[in-house]
């Protein structure tokens, strides 16, 4: 069904009768009405092949039924690769990864043009929910793969990137990262050269960039010379969870001040503190994975684990953290809102890369985040912002700039 958006909603509201207008909200016609978009979700790599095919029921987070049962309509779907050897080969293998993430992504829009639409524009997502089409919105993260060139940008932009995000748990030749492995903790200061450069280059073209996964001064030098708002796509806040991924609050009045918006991450440890025996317990599952009891080289062992061992490791990690829930989501919610405001804050879901909490565990279940939020009392201009309207504001606010 066609979505209706804010403007409609709210003057829907006014024309209501006082009886209708004094009857208790409904979460289910509120979500059904808002603009609902996951601003960073991850792909497999063999994304498009057998039971990863985007129109499968599959075992994956996100999918098209689960989109459609989760009435999400717009999705940013992230060629991702993590970090390696910053070597020319190691740069190539990388680039070659991306590249086929690329291609699946867009190839979505092409298998299901009856369902899906590649959004190049905030227009194309405004059209998309109006014809009752999901719109891919394609994202980037982590600049390795593009080894010490900013060329690879241009190509990108004309596949449909539409979001960047410089780095992931490890620094490149862009910028220092909130979890450098293997490497020293400061690099750059913030951004490289390479990575100023890039700045001015993706306003230019109309790229939202991403200022998640940066350190503090990565943050505030991209805020200081970025001409168009950011998104954080996918954080957390220090406020309630003191990890290096997520932002203090010094970073949060400075994404306030350059008009942009913090998209609350829905990754457990990011949301619920672990616990103070909770070193000790990881220390203790290392040792038995035969890993020093402390971090070593990297911090997941990349240098002594197999892949596969690598992510039972990653498993057993996870196993041993607390349960994040809908509530705690919409506790960092309402801390980034009180802290910054309505108009700076949204949500993501971080999916198929530790993304999910009890009752938003994949696309399908996106209501029960809606419903969470009214009854926290947020009214249906406050969950309109939050779900999509925001980060919209923020994408048409960038291709503004690039048309200046």
């Amino acid at each position: 069904m066609t979505k209706l958006f804010l403007l409609a909603s709210a003057a829907l509201i006014a024309l209501a009768s006082p009886a209708a207008l004094a009857a208790q909200p409904d979460p289910a016609a509120i979500h059904q009405r808002a603009l609902v978009l996951d601003s960073h979700v991850d792909v497999p790599q063999d994304l498009g092949v057998g039971g990863k095919d985007f129109g499968v029921d599959g075992d994956g987070q996100i999918d098209l039924p689960k989109l459609e049962r989760g009435q999400v309509d717009v999705a940013v779907l992230a060629v991702f690769v993590p970090q390696g050897p910053r070597t020319p080969e190691g740069y190539a293998k990388a680039r070659q990864d991306a590249d086929a993430k690329l291609a699946a992504i867009t190839a979505i829009a092409q298998r299901y043009p009856d369902r899906t639409v590649l959004a190049r524009s905030s227009d194309d997502v405004i059209a998309a929910a109006r014809a009752g089409k999901h719109a891919i919105i394609v994202g980037f993260l982590n600049a390795y793969p593009f080894g010490e060139s900013l060329e690879p940008i241009d190509a990108y932009y004309r596949a449909g990137v539409r979001s960047f995000g410089f780095v992931h748990a490890g620094n490149n030749a862009y910028a220092d990262s909130s979890r450098p492995s293997g490497e020293p903790k400061v690099e750059w200061g913030g951004l490289s050269p390479l990575g100023k450069a890039a700045v001015a280059k993706l306003n230019d073209l109309g790229v939202i960039i991403d200022v998640s996964q940066l350190t503090p001064d990565g943050v505030f030098e991209t805020l200081k010379l970025s001409r168009a708002p950011v998104v954080a796509s996918h954080s957390g806040v220090k406020g309630v969870v003191d990890a290096p991924r997520n932002l203090s609050d010094a970073e949060l009045d400075a994404i306030k001040a350059n008009g942009g918006v913090v998209q609350v991450v829905a990754f457990g440890p990011y949301l619920v503190n672990p616990g103070p025996d909770f070193p000790a317990k990881v220390a203790a599952l290392r040792v038995r994975y035969g890993l020093p009891a402390v971090y070593a080289k990297t911090s997941d062992g990349a240098d002594v684990l197999t892949p596969e061992h690598r992510l039972d490791y990653v498993h057993a990690v996870n196993a041993l953290l607390p349960k994040a829930t809908v509530k705690d989501l919409v506790d960092s919610v309402d801390y980034a809102v009180k802290r910054i405001g309505i108009d700076h804050v949204g949500l993501s879901s971080d999916f198929n890369h530790g993304g999910g909490v009890v009752g938003w565990a994949n696309e399908g279940e996106a209501a029960g985040v809606t419903a969470e939020l009214v009854a926290r009392g947020y009214s249906e201009a406050d969950i309109d912002k939050l779900w999509g309207g925001n980060y919209l504001r923020v994408f048409k606010a960038v291709e503004a700039e690039a048309r200046r």
